[in-house]
């Protein structure tokens, strides 16, 4: 019989787990597997079981928030032998399992892990962590984690408004040199982030609507800081028409990007808190991950990078 570890987050969301972790293991074990149940105890538990089980395990599935995933990504990007990852989100914005259309539905998403086909997906390589889907710095970013989860399970998106809004007249700036490609920028940002998601903080389509999750590059996107309040508007604009604006914004695809700057920055990785970084390389690591989608999406994805080639090819042509 095929072995089964799964690791889920109790807290995670409003707990919503919990009346259907019997259907869960139900479907588990109805696709012939022999399931062993992990609940996470604390912060990073789920880091270290992913580390340290010895077991002979086909599948490795998670539930919780990004985080919960975050954590399961990394340690099995630091295990010899790694195995396929399924996917249940539970948190409150799940960005992406909504970009590999992973059912929002707890049952759907159980069927997927366990029934599905394994896609290799990039990951991201941070100084000497991981992330899944984004890494970034500036405004609002520290918003996901210190947000109280209980105020998170009530008010879901709200609360991250809520609490970005006391930050909005306190913008800190950083003087950052962004080397890439053989090429260099160097100027002020209130904002940047590298990414491998159609969906950043639940909003959608942020940095553009094709998004290739195996390609070997990430998308980055850089907000300069603005000298006025006039920029301000004009870069607000451009965000909620989700669009970018050349004279405040830098947008491009790297699979190997330096970050230098004079003072430690905050960083947010997948988010969660990510240290204070003066130097900071991030590397694409291609098609590390292999995350369990429904069949009828790998099409799909293939489209999205397809698209994504296009793109490319008719910028350099521009």
């Amino acid at each position: 019989m095929k072995k089964l570890l799964f690791i889920y987050n109790p807290n995670a969301g409003t707990g919503m787990l919990k009346p259907k972790l019997a259907d869960v293991l139900d479907i588990f074990t109805k696709a012939g597997y022999e399931v062993t149940v992990y609940p996470t105890q604390r912060y990073h538990d789920g880091l270290a079981k992913t580390l340290s089980y010895t077991g002979d395990y086909d599948l490795v599935v998670c539930s919780g928030g990004d985080g919960t995933l975050d954590e399961v990504v990394t340690g099995m990007a630091q295990r010899d032998k790694k195995v396929p990852i399924g996917y249940i989100p539970a948190g409150t914005t799940n960005d992406f399992a909504s970009s590999l259309h992973i059912s929002k539905d707890m049952l759907g998403a159980a069927d997927t892990a366990v029934n599905g086909v394994p896609f290799p997906c990039d990951i991201g390589h941070f100084n000497d962590d991981y992330f899944v889907y984004i890494a970034a710095f500036g405004l609002f970013t520290d918003v996901s984690y210190e947000t109280d989860q209980n105020m998170k399970n009530v008010l879901g998106h709200l609360a991250y408004v809520l609490e970005g809004t006391k930050r909005i007249f306190n913008i800190p700036s950083y003087h950052i040199k962004v080397t890439h490609d053989g090429e260099s920028i160097e100027d002020n940002f209130v904002y940047g982030m590298v990414t491998n998601s159609r969906s950043v903080g639940g909003f959608r389509s942020i940095i553009g609507r094709n998004v290739a999750f195996d390609d070997g590059v990430f998308e980055v996107t850089l907000i300069k800081t603005p000298k006025n309040p006039i920029e301000l508007n004009e870069i607000v604009a451009a965000l909620l028409v989700k669009q970018i604006n050349s004279d405040h914004m830098y947008s491009f695809r790297s699979g190997h990007v330096k970050f230098e700057s004079e003072e430690e920055i905050p960083w947010t990785l997948d988010g969660e808190y990510g240290g204070r970084h003066d130097e900071v390389i991030v590397e694409n690591l291609k098609q590390e991950l292999e995350i369990m989608v429904k069949p009828t999406s790998i099409g799909h994805l293939e489209r999205k990078k397809e698209l994504v080639r296009q793109e490319e090819e008719s910028e350099e042509q521009a």
